[in-house]
């Protein structure tokens, strides 16, 4: 593929973050699938802090139904996020408010294969994170959340 094909492809894999496959773009070819993988991973972990917030911002709180992209929407769902009840929706609205005022960018957690309690607790158990400790495992999460689109999309 050439460049404007290849982020047209896999532009979306790292959420509203086009610039991830336009810099791994670089590396190919690929020998395989887990080196797309870590060709991606590695743009992230040389992108400047800002541009990594700005990555981790664009994700959409979990439970929320508004601006969530057609992956987001899906893996939500699997998780039962589109089913909490309305005392469910309002503990993780406030969690949520909480955490994204706590560090800066909203929860990240790749919730495949997860359930709505286990989501909820995670996000309980996160919040007493350090904030340099909770941006790490934000982005171990998007690495994980971008694996798990690209699986997919590719059979590894």
């Amino acid at each position: 593929m050439d460049q404007s094909d290849f982020v047209a492809a896999l532009g979306w894999v790292f959420e509203h973050s086009p610039w991830v496959a336009e810099r791994a773009w670089t590396a190919r070819p690929f020998g395989n699938f887990d080196a797309l993988h870590a060709a991606m991973i590695e743009q992230v972990e040389r992108a400047t802090v800002s541009e990594n917030l700005a990555l981790l911002q664009a994700h959409p709180d979990l439970g929320t139904r508004a601006r969530l992209s057609a992956a987001s929407t899906t893996e939500q769902s699997r998780a039962g996020l589109d089913s909490l009840t309305p005392a469910e929706f309002e503990q993780l609205q406030r969690l949520n408010a909480a955490y994204r005022s706590r560090f800066g960018f909203p929860f990240l957690l790749a919730v495949k294969g997860s359930t709505k309690h286990e989501v909820l607790r995670a996000l309980q158990a996160r919040m007493g994170a350090a904030p340099e400790e909770e941006y790490r495992e934000a982005l171990r999460q998007e690495y994980r959340i971008a694996r798990f689109r690209l699986e997919g999309l590719i059979t590894p």
